[in-house]
């Protein structure tokens, strides 16, 4: 029988693309894993592989982190598990224009980005702070860095992760845990097919197996802040000191 093991990661948006790529990480270094998406049968899949590859414990959750409630459940769910690493990798962007995009959808986004990913962090934290010890990865974008006209709502999402997340890694310093935040820039996942718009040049963006490893080993190191690819983090730099006015049009212009 498979002996349990102290290390339990709980990683949302597990069913594809980083989420599942930094699943894959996790068990390969000797986490137990919860999958959390919407999709039974791919968080199935996936747990099936990684219990045939790795001597893991692997969990399925199927929740809608859109609904109200659904970190509460999730934590509920799990009180008795001591979860040491907590990965709130979920989220999807809605392109077009505010005015026009329905407010439902839109609304929706920000629970998901902002509000489950908000709770789970506060829920999971107390734990890991009577513990003494923990590591929450929370992932933003390099959208944080400047305004999004056109993908207004989702830009403003992915700021307030990377603020809410740096500034927790600073309350938190000398507690044991770390709040490390990932900003990947374009990357090839199913994020632009759900968003419904297509990058302007695929060839560009980066592999998401690629940026789980980076985002995985700047997490184990205690990083406050991971951006894969040095055009990413050239992109970031150059953006966080321009003002919105000179990066507004620049955004726009590449999402038309």
């Amino acid at each position: 029988m498979l002996k349990p093991m102290k290390n339990w990661a709980l990683i949302t948006g597990a069913s594809a693309g980083i989420g599942c790529e930094l699943s894959k990480l996790f068990a390969a270094n000797g986490y137990n894993v919860v999958l959390v998406a919407r999709d039974r049968i791919r968080l199935e899949s996936l747990a099936a592989e990684l219990r045939t590859r790795y001597p893991i414990h692997a969990r399925v959750l199927v929740q809608d982190l859109s609904q109200s409630g659904a970190a509460q459940k999730i934590f509920d769910e799990l009180v008795d598990l001591p979860v040491t690493a907590l990965v709130n990798n979920a989220g999807f962007g809605v392109f077009g224009l505010f005015s026009e995009n329905d407010l439902t959808r839109q609304t929706e986004m920000v629970q998901v980005n902002v509000t489950a990913l908000m709770q789970l962090t506060h829920l999971f934290l107390k734990p890991m702070l009577l513990r003494g010890s923990g590591r929450i990865l929370n992932v933003a974008s390099t959208a944080a860095f400047q305004p999004g006209p056109t993908v207004n709502v989702y830009y403003a999402t992915k700021a307030f992760v990377y603020s809410f997340s740096y500034a927790l890694a600073d309350e938190l310093d000398g507690s044991g845990v770390t709040v490390t935040t990932l900003c990947p820039g374009g990357t090839r996942t199913e994020f632009f097919d759900r968003a419904g718009h297509r990058p302007l040049n695929a060839a560009v963006l980066m592999d998401a197996a690629l940026v789980a490893r980076i985002g995985y080993r700047g997490l184990m190191h205690g990083q406050r802040v991971v951006i894969p690819g040095l055009l990413n983090r050239i992109m970031a730099f150059i953006s966080k000191r321009l003002p919105g006015w000179m990066t507004s049009p620049v955004v726009r212009r590449i999402h038309k």
